[in-house]
């Protein structure tokens, strides 16, 4: 018999698909989009649309509100074609625990079977970091990693991967009202790491798209210094990357010799450190105050000998690096 083959598509939810949070709402959408979509439902002239868009932008993505109602400077026939046919809603948070030193872990429910983790890691950047998700599950099965347990199910759209931050701002209660303004100075999150769930780099589309709305100055307003995109190294992807997003680079490095990087980093199999490293030096726009990170797990008796350190020292010699060491969480 002829072997059936089976195309998985990574890109989006599948059409077939009841109904989710995401099939109405306006909450992470680009802006292109959030016009395009007023105008395909009737609702505006296309010769307004990036005016209207732009209002409904700011109340989504700088106030967080959840009902149309609120959208005070937007005509109430607008208001009430919006809410008849769109919503603000959120994807559910279905577990969600907090730590004694702050930390926040939420289990969030995109739709039917399809769940991410995104985690808010307090005192990391100016005050805190939300690492967020890019797939569900993984390709990459990093021996030490728990999400390469797990089979890849399919990328997270922008929309979701945006909407881990909104969630997380609903949940700090970091959104400014008329009455009670935040300056960067009174938040909690000021810092995203695409550290969660996958591999970013190979899902650079919707993570371009979803850093383009969370680094707008009229909405989340979270600084592309302040945004890191960590990668185990798809070498290709790394220059496309700083181009497009001009994003914080961090690499998940963990060995200093392709031996045990094989070993640790199935990928390097691919993209031996050589190539890896020749790509970091590349990157656009490194220098002393945009470095790259080294992430490097600590795995006793395995990648944490003096003479590593050293390894590690000349690997990256010349390059505008920071080194974050990690303990290993058995």
């Amino acid at each position: 018999m002829r072997p059936v083959t089976h195309t998985l598509d990574l890109t989006a939810a599948r059409p077939a698909q009841a109904e989710t949070w995401a099939s109405r709402s306006l909450v992470g959408l680009t802006r292109a989009r959030i016009a395009e979509r007023l105008v395909e439902a009737g609702l505006v002239d296309p010769r307004k649309a990036r005016m209207r868009a732009s209002q409904v932008w700011r109340w989504v993505y700088h106030y967080g509100v959840r009902s149309f109602d609120a959208m005070s400077d937007i005509a109430k026939e607008l208001r009430t074609g919006l809410a008849a046919t769109f919503t603000l809603d959120r994807p559910a948070i279905t577990e969600r625990q907090v730590s004694v030193d702050g930390t926040r872990k939420y289990l969030i429910r995109m739709g039917p079977g399809i769940e991410v983790e995104a985690v808010f890691i307090p005192d990391v950047g100016r005050a805190g970091a939300l690492c967020v998700s890019s797939q569900v599950g993984c390709t990459l099965t990093c021996t030490f990693c728990h999400t390469g347990t797990q089979r890849l199910v399919r990328n997270l759209t922008a929309q979701e991967i945006v909407a881990q931050v909104v969630v997380a701002r609903d949940d700090l209660d970091e959104w400014p009202t008329r009455e009670r303004p935040l300056n960067d100075g009174d938040r909690c999150l000021t810092n995203i790491v695409f550290m969660g769930m996958g591999e970013p780099l190979y899902n650079l589309d919707h993570v371009a798209d979803a850093l383009d709305v969370i680094s707008d100055g009229d909405g989340l307003s979270i600084s592309r210094r302040r945004i890191t995109v960590s990668t185990s190294g798809v070498v290709p992807e790394i220059g496309p990357l700083g181009a497009r997003t001009n994003a914080m680079l961090a690499i998940s490095l963990h060995a200093t010799n392709d031996a045990l990087r094989d070993e640790l980093v199935p990928l390097n199999r691919k993209y031996p450190l050589a190539a890896l490293v020749n790509a970091v030096r590349a990157y656009p726009g490194l220098n002393n105050s945009r470095r790259v990170t080294w992430e490097y797990v600590m795995l006793a008796g395995v990648n944490d000998s003096p003479a590593e350190a050293r390894a590690l020292i000349r690997l990256i010699e010349g390059i505008p690096s920071k080194i974050n060491l990690i303990p290993f969480n058995p």
